[in-house]
């Protein structure tokens, strides 16, 4: 339903707003840190730096940082700028270009209220309520992965075969 352009512009912006408040990332970086394809996230970083979402800056100490606060910024107005079309007109089920009420399917009804909580969703959470300093890219599979938090104690590993 959000494109990856969408989903690769909100990792990006999650990684900024964790950053200390006014630093600038380079580029390489936060590319590195979102899990995004460094030339693929140029592109998305100038149409949120058009947006008024992100300051570029070149030089020393330059990089990318969030113009406004994190929550001040909902998720809607980001994916927006990706997706034209946050929930498509689209049949679920497939049945019909364009599902309506005038010409329902079988799963209009439900679908209809599913997408109004998505976009309620979408409208009301802000990058800030997503944002968390301890999100960051697994890796290889570019999925957002959880880091441990630090002083937490390890759960003990069972020695032997398991019941």
């Amino acid at each position: 339903m959000i494109s990856v352009t969408a989903q690769y512009a909100l990792r990006a912006l999650i990684q900024l707003a964790a950053a200390a408040p006014g630093k600038f990332l380079l580029g390489r970086d936060l590319a590195r840190q979102a899990g995004v394809p460094r030339n693929y996230l140029s592109k998305i970083l100038l149409v949120l730096n058009n947006a008024g979402l992100i300051e570029a800056s070149r030089g020393a100490g330059g990089g990318y940082r969030l113009r406004r606060k994190p929550q001040e910024i909902p998720l809607a107005e980001v994916i927006g700028l990706f997706d034209r079309n946050l929930t498509p007109p689209a049949c679920l089920l497939g049945l019909r270009p364009v599902c309506s009420d005038q010409d329902p399917c079988v799963a209009h009804a439900s679908w209809r209220r599913t997408k109004q909580c998505l976009l309620r969703f979408l409208q009301k959470t802000t990058l800030a309520e997503i944002s968390d300093s301890r999100v960051i890219p697994s890796g290889v599979s570019g999925h957002p992965g959880r880091r441990p938090d630090r002083g937490a104690p390890k759960e003990p590993r069972a020695s032997g075969p398991s019941p």
